[in-house]
């Protein structure tokens, strides 16, 4: 059986109609009222619903688009901040800072944090991530990575006291204190070129300082003596939106280092102050998959960094590689009217940590894992 279309009066058909608005809605009723679901009253009624969208009015369709489109703005502007909640921890971090929240910042508590607490459980939690991340992925290439979380309480405490990782050591790895330019060139020559960009950034930052406060965004770290300031764009692998904003020219240039560990708690990119007469501690730095690299933007005299027993000076413009799971200092004994020693620093893959283990060690060490 064919339902067919029921023939109306050319009264109704006619029925005058007084604005575009009122067209759209009458006309859309009466062929909903009047055709069946045949093909032919299909067809027309597609047609008819297409002239009648074409006389809808102006304004409205206009005010559509611009909602579209400040709506399509939105999403690429949300996207493009990616903000992440913020935890630094430091070791070195002063009792009075650790009772709350100072310059901007939320200092660690959690006694999951791999940066701050030795716990008992650690080998098996890293083994159970390692575990998940071969069921997801593979187990290829995972050898070295395995050997090291199955012995790693054997490696940490057979280590020389030269170099003595505190968190996790990668066997087998290529052991020395400072590494050539040319173990990560594409990196070194990229920050190296952009050495005013970074200084120009770093001088509007350094402009807020005063006597008696420190800006919003820095941190005043632990020393025995002078005094220590850090500004991270990058900490622990979690970026820090409102410093990244203040820096942003440094923080794009982040993003095309092609070694740079940004996805986890062992990536770190910042600008490190020491003002005249500074000491840091000696101290050992959390892992040995990773190259610190220092690109000095104001080195007076009198200024050097220890590692592994072997002094070297930093030069503007210039970086300077060295493995942190050693043993190593820094100091400031320059005169006061030459002003602080500054670098930029950020924290680059081993150059003999291979693609897969890099992609596994950034899933086991994940922020917040």
């Amino acid at each position: 059986m064919v339902w067919v279309p029921l023939r109306t009066t050319r009264t109704d058909r006619r029925a005058p109609l007084r604005t575009p608005t009122t067209r759209c809605t009458t006309m859309s009723l009466e062929w909903l009222m009047d055709w069946s679901w045949s093909l032919d009253g299909l067809r027309d009624f597609i047609a008819t619903g297409i002239q009648s969208f074409r006389d809808c009015d102006a304004t409205a369709l206009a005010a559509v688009a611009c909602l579209l489109v400040l709506f399509v703005w939105y999403c690429y502007h949300v996207g493009r901040e990616q903000p992440r909640a913020y935890a630094t921890v430091n070791a070195l971090m002063q009792s009075a800072e650790a009772n709350g929240v100072q310059n901007g910042y939320v200092y660690c508590h959690s006694p999951e944090c791999v940066r701050c607490t030795h716990h008992d459980g650690l080998n098996q939690k890293l083994y159970h991530n390692l575990q998940e991340y071969a069921k997801r992925y593979s187990w290829s290439g995972m050898g070295r990575i395995h050997k090291g979380i199955r012995e790693q309480g054997r490696y940490l405490n057979s280590r020389p006291s030269i170099q003595k990782p505190e968190v996790f050591f990668l066997p087998d790895l290529p052991t020395m204190p400072y590494f050539s330019r040319d173990a990560q060139k594409h990196d070194v020559e990229l920050l190296e070129r952009n050495f005013q960009t970074i200084l120009c950034e770093f001088e509007t930052l350094y402009k807020a300082f005063s006597n008696c406060s420190l800006p919003q965004g820095w941190k005043m770290n632990s020393t025995p003596s002078g005094e220590w300031f850090t500004f991270y764009l990058v900490n622990q692998g979690m970026c820090v939106p409102r410093n990244c904003r203040r820096c942003p020219r440094t923080y794009r240039l982040l993003g095309s280092l092609r070694t740079c560990i940004g996805n986890n708690v062992f990536g770190n990119a910042c600008i490190s102050v020491l003002s005249p007469g500074t000491v840091i501690a000696e101290h050992y730095g959390p892992t040995n998959i990773r190259i610190r690299c220092h690109l000095g933007l104001k080195t007076p005299s009198n200024c050097e960094l220890v590692v592994g027993g072997e002094p070297q000076c930093w030069a503007e413009g210039r970086c300077l590689l060295f493995d942190d799971s050693f043993l190593h200092t820094a100091f400031h004994e320059g005169p006061p009217e030459e002003g602080p020693r500054v670098v930029f620093m950020v924290d680059l893959w081993h150059p003999n940590v291979a693609a897969a283990e890099r992609q596994a060690l950034d899933f086991i060490f994940a922020p917040g894992r």
